[in-house]
């Protein structure tokens, strides 16, 4: 049993988790709050409001946000602070130094302003599980090559608990969707499948004026608001689902949910609710292992043009294939090497290759 444990540890550990999937999860998170703070005055983040009489909020753990270590006059310069620190998140750049700052702006933005909204919590919470994976990140920018895990690098250790923490937000994200989905029925509208009905028509959360005529001519049809209520709950319950989905089927649940989201963020003007949930899908239901490929080639271009440039002492360029430890020239252009079985490998997944075990 302890034979089989420890196997099935040492196989995990030797995949890396450092790779542009939790990359492009932290990159959509921090977009999220950098939006709201970018687009947002410091007099409308905080103002009084029934129940909260003092701005910004900094009762209890709240006092340690950075609206509230600043001067009440300096919370223009603080939310400069936080766009600043939000931006270095957004350009992926080095995530081990930016990791604990972007927990830091996130749990103060959703703790001391005057009303943050769900996906503000959230980005706080997925943030701080991110940990973890970001401080054992040694990488340049987060869109590159996954990180090593060789015995050599010394790092198997830091990839198994890096992995412990991706497992984390998996649940918690499950858990989230499963209480969103589960909680709507405790109310009549949703049960009844009503409820876009008169959501729809809020005038405050309602649809934008430019396609109201298309929502209210679709929920004055039973069929329409009843696809239009229950549907939604339906792709929640199967992301929750997605905790036990095989990987087959993953990519089809993560796109159900961005385009949930999507419609959500255009209907009901919650954009950056949307983008902190495109970040939690995407850690949820695309697997760390498995690099996009978009960001890797943009990565791979990045670095073959810096190989290729003039050196700064010598004037002269990079020959191709050296000091990239033997890689080798693809037809496609890419950098490739060979792997175990003699097979070219990528270079966004060259560097997760074990290498040789070590006495």
């Amino acid at each position: 049993m302890l034979t089989k444990t420890g196997e099935f540890a040492a196989r995990i550990g030797s995949l890396s988790p450092w790779s542009n999937v939790y990359g492009v999860a932290r990159t959509l998170l921090a977009l999220g709050t950098l939006s709201t703070l970018l687009f947002t005055s410091t007099s409308a983040l905080f103002l009084p409001a029934q129940g909260v009489p003092d701005y910004p909020k900094c009762d209890g753990v709240a006092a340690t946000g950075l609206f509230c270590v600043v001067p009440e006059s300096q919370l223009g310069t603080a939310r400069l602070i936080g766009i600043a620190v939000l931006l270095l998140v957004v350009s992926g750049w080095r995530p081990r130094y930016t990791a604990i700052p972007h927990w830091w702006i996130t749990f103060s933005f959703q703790a001391n302003v005057t009303a943050p909204d769900g996906g503000d919590q959230i980005s706080a919470v997925i943030a701080l599980l991110l940990l973890p994976i970001a401080l054992t990140d040694a990488r340049t920018w987060h869109w590159g090559p996954a990180g090593r895990t060789d015995r050599s690098a010394g790092t198997p250790g830091w990839a198994l608990f890096a992995w412990s923490a991706a497992l984390v937000i998996r649940v918690q994200v499950a858990g989230l969707y499963f209480q969103s989905s589960v909680a709507k029925l405790s109310h009549t509208e949703w049960a009844d499948g009503t409820s876009l009905f008169y959501w729809l028509r809020d005038p405050y959360f309602g649809a934008p004026g430019w396609i109201a005529p298309l929502t209210d001519a679709i929920t004055r049809t039973s069929l329409g608001v009843l696809a239009l209520t229950w549907m939604p709950l339906v792709i929640e319950f199967a992301i929750m689902l997605g905790l036990f989905a095989k990987r087959s089927v993953r990519p089809y649940l993560l796109l159900a949910g961005l385009s949930l989201h999507a419609f959500i963020g255009l209907l009901m003007g919650l954009g950056s609710f949307a983008l902190a949930m495109f970040g939690c899908l995407v850690l949820h239901l695309r697997p760390l292992d498995q690099p996009f490929a978009f960001p890797a080639r943009i990565a791979d271009a990045w670095t073959g043009w810096r190989a290729r440039r003039p050196s700064a002492r010598t004037g002269e360029a990079t020959p191709r294939g050296e000091g990239h430890g033997g890689a080798r020239e693809g037809r496609d252009g890419a950098e490739e090497a060979a792997g175990a079985d003699g097979a070219p490998v990528p270079a966004a997944h060259r560097e997760a290759l074990p290498g040789p075990a070590t006495g």
